[in-house]
Formats: structure tokens, C-alpha cells, sequence
């Protein structure tokens, strides 16, 4: 359960009482997630999130987050909304950690996404885009390619207890990916980590974004690359170039895609699969024995990378190179 600080319910009341929102009636801890404590709230106003950031998430880049959320719920784009107090702040403290309350969006996310739900999801990626074009804030990203080095030397030791033969593959592929990454790409704020249960559908309508404390300023055709590993994969880790062109095709309708950064597209999609396998990886090496929480597989992204190391071009994606 992804609830590491527990609230009493007089200290949630009491800081409640800084906002417009009635008087505390319940609340729960939220299962979901795995980087901060969350809970839904219920007061006299309505239904809200409330966050406590965790040692994970520095408390100086928290302004860029509320920040970004705001000014993209500014623009059309549905994504929580940060409540500001009665001070006009957005953040304050509870139980010794910073916390923020949010707007609450209505709807569930997709276990079995399919391509229409995959061009939702390209069509408020691209949107996301363009809205973030104006924020003044930067936030460089901490795992974008100069950060995997360092995350491989601490899964190194563990790497072949995983899958025989995975460290010798990773070292290989972050030479080839650090040597061509491209660096002359639009650039923008990203989400950076919108995988299925960061999005939420009403139906086959998609009702909201969600989960920015990945968010950053980095290659825009990264964010599409991302994707495609979250979304466009079936169970079994092979590629459904259906949802692939679902999304690709959504995208490009609101934000089109450059001749660059469709030509870049495998080596960005190469790039995402090495970022997730090896976040996976520190993740699921440092699990002691008996613990109960269960990291996410990083097998998984060993099979997706290995798919993107044989695509000759953004065609076996879905789409004209």
C-alpha cells in the first residue's frame, strides 16, 4: 500500500482548516502508487487528493509540480488542480512531510488498454505538449540518459541473477545510446512516466492525466517514446503495431511529429525501455527477502528493449518514416 506516513485524523482536520474546503467527514489511505503517501479525502466541499511527499521527491522541486499542474489545467488540458489555502499557497506540511491538496478526477485507468484508448492517450500527450510550451519553470530530468550509468553500476552485481547475460547487454547498450542519443530534438516539458494507471478513461473517454512528479524539461519525442512502451505492448511483451499507430496518429493530428524526430524514434524508444529496465532493476535488486512490497518486473523491458534493438525505422511503429 502506498501510504509510508500515517495521519491522524485531528492533524488532517487541523490542516484542513487552512483551506476553503468544509469540515473533514472521511478519508483513506490511497493502495496505488509508489513514490509518495495519498489519500482521498472527503470534506463538506466535495472530494480531493491529498499527497505527502517522501524523502524521494525533493521538497524544492515541488513548486515546479504544482506549478505545472496548474498551468496545464489553465489550458484546457484535465489534469489535477492544486488547492491553493487561504494564504494563496499550494503547499504546506503535515505529519513532518510537505503536502499538497488537489483536485479529485473521476474515472479508472486501463488494465487492458486498447487502440482507442491508445489515441486518447496520444491526442492529450500532444496536447500536454503545446500546453507546457509557455510554463516558465525548468526542471532538468534526473533519468534521462546521463543518469543510467549510474543506476547500472548499482544493479551491475545483480544484473545475471535477473537473466543471464543482462549485464554484459545493458553495459553494450548504454555505449551505443549515449554515444548517438540525440541532442538537437524539440524540447519541452514531458510527463515523463504516463503509463496506463497515470490516465484516466470514463467509458472510452479519457477524463484525466495524472501523477507529474516525473515531470521535466526534456525531448518532447521522448514523451512518445515512453509510450509506446507503456501503452502499445500486449501481455505477452510483443509490439501491437495497432495501438502503435493509434497513438502515433492522434499525436501527430494535434502536434506533428519533425522528419528528426521521427527518424530518432527507435533510438528514443531504445532509450525508454534502458531507462525503465534499469529503475526496475535498482528497484528490484534492493527488495529485501520477506518483504512485502513487490517491485515491478524488470524483465519486462528487457524484452521491449530487445524489440526496439531490431526496428530499422518509425514505420515498424506504425507510422511513415
Amino acid at each position: 500500500m502506498a501510504v509510508y506516513t500515517d495521519v491522524a485524523a485531528e492533524d488532517l482536520a487541523r490542516f484542513l482548516g487552512d483551506y476553503d474546503v468544509g469540515e473533514l467527514l472521511s478519508y483513506k489511505g490511497i493502495a496505488e502508487g509508489v513514490e509518495n503517501s495519498n489519500f482521498l479525502v472527503h470534506t463538506g466541499a466535495g472530494h480531493f487528493i491529498l499527497t505527502l511527499y517522501e524523502k524521494r521527491v525533493a521538497a524544492a522541486e515541488l513548486p515546479f509540480f504544482l506549478g505545472l499542474m496548474e498551468h496545464l489545467a489553465g489550458r484546457g488540458l484535465t489534469c489535477p488542480q492544486p488547492v491553493k489555502n487561504k494564504k494563496g499557497g499550494m503547499l504546506g506540511t503535515l505529519a513532518g512531510r510537505p503536502a499538497a491538496l488537489v483536485t479529485f478526477l473521476d474515472g479508472m485507468w486501463m488494465r487492458r488498454p486498447a487502440a482507442g484508448h491508445c489515441a486518447a492517450v496520444g491526442e492529450a500527450l500532444a496536447m500536454l505538449h503545446l500546453a507546457g510550451a509557455d510554463f516558465a519553470m525548468q526542471r532538468p530530468n534526473a533519468l534521462s540518459v546521463g543518469s543510467w550509468r549510474a543506476l547500472y553500476a548499482q544493479a551491475k552485481g545483480g544484473c545475471d541473477k535477473v537473466h543471464a547475460g543482462l549485464s554484459e547487454t545493458i553495459a553494450m547498450e548504454l555505449d551505443h545510446l549515449e554515444a548517438a542519443w540525440p541532442r538537437d530534438l524539440p524540447q519541452g516539458v514531458i510527463h515523463a512516466d504516463l503509463f496506463p494507471d497515470n490516465v484516466f478513461f470514463l467509458g472510452a473517454k479519457l477524463s484525466g492525466v495524472i501523477d507529474f512528479y516525473f515531470a521535466c524539461t526534456d525531448t518532447l519525442a521522448y514523451d512518445v517514446a515512453i509510450c509506446l512502451n507503456a501503452w502499445c505492448f500486449e501481455t505477452d511483451h510483443s509490439y501491437n503495431v495497432t495501438k502503435g499507430r493509434a497513438l502515433l496518429q492522434a499525436y501527430g493530428k494535434v502536434r506533428a511529429l519533425s522528419p528528426g524526430e521521427r527518424a530518432a524514434l527507435p533510438l528514443l524508444a531504445r532509450g525508454a525501455a534502458l531507462r525503465f529496465l534499469l529503475t526496475r532493476l535498482v528497484d528490484w535488486l534492493a527488495v529485501p527477502a520477506g518483504a512485502l512490497v513487490k517491485p515491478k518486473d524488470p524483465f519486462e523491458y528487457f524484452r521491449k528493449l530487445r524489440f526496439h534493438q531490431a526496428v530499422k525505422s518509425a514505420g515498424d511503429y506504425g507510422i511513415s518514416a
